[in-house]
């Protein structure tokens, strides 16, 4: 049997650390994560440590929210996961708020030029950590924008490349719907 590994710092307020295998995952979950999600979450909390704890519920026991940090969780082998052990006033609520957990977050919008300036600012870094898939940053600089010594001058970058659909979008009308 393959060694347990420890699992990453805990940042997050949680009720006990538990084996991950005591875990029962809702039978009722929708959300399906792919190999390649459950990959990044196991990259993106080796590197951060755990910001949100898995959610249980008192009641049914089940998972409500954080099926793919579970996931995560048994593929890197981590001996425990942190778990907040929550109340919910019926079946009802606690499926609306699985569901919603889920469901809320696609109706995001990315900003990407504020991800580009971001970047440009405090970068460079390990973008897999930001959790787009298939994420690119290529800049395209304006001809000309080179120093004495022939380099780029970041400051002058025009576009940023959409991680989705690989479209050039000027800075300041770059914002993407994403589904990560």
């Amino acid at each position: 049997m393959a060694k347990r590994q420890v699992t990453p710092t805990v940042h997050c307020k949680f009720s006990e650390m538990v084996k991950p295998e005591k875990l029962k995952p809702n039978p009722q979950n929708a959300n399906q994560h792919p190999e390649d999600q459950i990959e990044r979450l196991v990259k993106i909390i080796t590197e951060h440590g755990w910001r949100h704890p898995i959610v249980v519920s008192e009641d049914s026991g089940f998972i409500v929210s954080g099926h793919g940090r579970l996931e995560a969780a048994i593929k890197a082998k981590w001996d425990k996961v942190p778990v907040a052990f929550q109340k919910f006033e019926s079946n009802e609520q606690e499926f609306q708020v699985m569901t919603a957990d889920n469901a809320i977050a696609r109706w995001a919008e990315i900003d990407l030029s504020k991800v580009h300036d971001a970047i440009k600012e405090i970068g460079p870094f390990d973008l897999e950590l930001m959790g787009f898939k298939d994420f690119k940053f290529e800049p395209n600089f304006e001809p000309g924008t080179e120093d004495e010594q022939g380099k780029l001058d970041k400051k002058q970058l025009k576009f940023i490349t959409c991680p989705h659909c690989e479209k050039e979008f000027e800075l300041g009308q770059a914002k993407v719907r994403t589904e990560d």
